[in-house]
């Protein structure tokens, strides 16, 4: 059966192009080089707890960008060589992707349009670490330390979901599925009312580690644990890590389907979320404060969620090859988040700030407990 009309169990005949078990090599080297870039980061650039000021923040953001556009650059000069190899024949023409050289202009707009969509989905990221900062009253200086913990712990997290959706999207009524659920999603999006986001003292995994786990009453500089009275205990700094973490869990949910959504290829799908998740934490700093400034922009997210949850199950049945174009696809998503944000500045907010409001939430939370 084709394409178009495929809803049942058997497997979608999508064979990667570049697989982790042929090209691991390749993998490795990438890993290697964000860990070296990691390691530079924290243990010489930001070995001392520090505030990160607006413009530290802004030239990070610029360099990952630079890297992520200049990885894509690489990309698509490597994979235009590459696919020309006999041994990669049967794969390329299972794939639908054309000539070597179309192959290759159409994964790196996929790795574009994936990284747009990845960097863009993690702005809500950023809204609720600014909750979670606020709610522990994390220092200024300490943030950075918790980001980057955090980044590791998310690429753990990606790569898993990540290997587990190759596999699961396989089959296309699994594709349905999280297609019908990312268009819900947008739909919730659409419509949700503005909140100061999710009370992390509701959160059960929270509540466990106070109850099981001894936790400090401040903070003890940038550790996570300490020894005390003869005991071991964790720090307030440590539970606010949990928390990160936890909410990458929550919205990769909603990502990985999102970036499938755009491709079927396993490197475009690791590399532009590595990418994402690396400018998440130089990208929080420079947008903190001006979080409610693009009050607009859930619209657009809400809007590009719909659109990748149609495209996963019915759009891609208007083309006889079963590919939605990515150019297309760039266009829409580019278009949608452009609009949003260049609305969000056009008219702005006349309600109090967001963020003013988050900024009180751990005073008024004092004054209620005992």
């Amino acid at each position: 059966m084709s394409s178009r009309g495929r809803y049942d169990s058997e497997p979608v005949t999508h064979q990667p192009l570049f697989p982790v078990e042929n090209y691991w090599w390749l993998y490795a080297a990438f890993l290697g080089l964000v860990f070296v870039l990691l390691a530079v980061d924290l243990g010489i650039l930001n070995r001392k707890a520090k505030e990160v000021s607006i413009a530290t923040a802004a030239r990070w953001t610029a360099v990952w960008t630079f890297l992520a556009l200049a990885f894509n650059a690489l990309l698509w000069f490597w994979a235009r060589e590459e696919l020309t190899k006999p041994s990669l024949a049967a794969a390329l023409a299972a794939s639908g992707y054309g000539e070597p050289a179309e192959a290759a202009r159409r994964l790196a707009l996929e790795f574009l349009s994936g990284y747009i969509v990845e960097i863009s989905l993690s702005v809500d990221n950023l809204f609720v670490f600014v909750v979670l900062f606020a709610y522990f009253r994390v220092p200024p200086t300490l943030r950075h330390r918790v980001l980057f913990y955090g980044i590791l712990g998310a690429l753990l997290f990606r790569g898993i979901f990540i290997a587990l959706g190759s596999v699961l999207f396989q089959f296309q009524w699994i594709v349905v599925v999280f297609g019908i659920f990312l268009a819900l999603t947008g739909v919730k999006l659409l419509f949700a009312s503005d909140g100061l986001g999710p009370d992390p003292g509701k959160n059960w995994v929270i509540k466990l580690l106070h109850r099981f786990l001894p936790v400090t009453d401040d903070y003890r500089g940038d550790r996570f644990i300490v020894s005390e009275q003869g005991r071991r205990w964790v720090t307030p700094l440590f539970v606010t890590l949990i928390a990160v973490e936890l909410t990458d869990i929550l919205f990769a949910i909603d990502s990985i389907p999102a970036i499938y959504g755009i491709t079927k290829e396993p490197l475009i799908v690791f590399t532009s979320n590595v990418f994402a998740i690396l400018g998440l934490r130089s990208l929080f700093f420079v947008l903190a404060g001006a979080m409610d400034r693009f009050h607009l922009l859930r619209y657009g997210l809400g809007v590009v969620l719909v659109f990748v949850g149609l495209k996963m199950t019915v759009l891609f049945r208007l083309f006889d090859d079963g590919h939605f174009p990515t150019e297309w696809s760039l266009g829409i998503i580019v278009l949608t988040l452009g609009s949003t944000l260049l609305a969000s500045l056009l008219f702005p907010k006349r309600a109090e700030s967001d963020v003013a409001a988050i900024a009180d939430a751990p005073s008024r939370r004092t004054e209620s407990e005992p």
